[in-house]
């Protein structure tokens, strides 16, 4: 169930930070979507614990997986802009 769990949270959190952050250099479809929220959750929980906002092993919330998402699109668009 956790999983599940997080691929929804993900999911929901990079449709907000594509909502927040928009732009033609952005991944589209439901599978980038949810992959920019998870990689997002997972980069927040990693940066949190090393300042250390959270415990071992506990992870992000909702919005600093959106944050994370945001830091994940921005860098995603900065590549894919260089690309074109």
């Amino acid at each position: 169930m956790g999983l599940i769990w997080t691929i929804i949270i993900g999911f929901l959190a990079g449709v907000v930070a594509k909502f927040i952050m928009p732009g033609r250099n952005e991944p589209s479809g439901f599978i980038l979507t949810t992959i920019l929220g998870i990689v997002g959750a997972a980069l927040a929980s990693y940066l949190g614990q090393a300042i250390g906002w959270y415990r071992a092993g506990e992870g992000a919330g909702f919005i600093g997986a959106v944050v994370g998402a945001i830091i994940i699109l921005w860098i995603y668009g900065m590549f894919a802009s260089r690309r074109a």
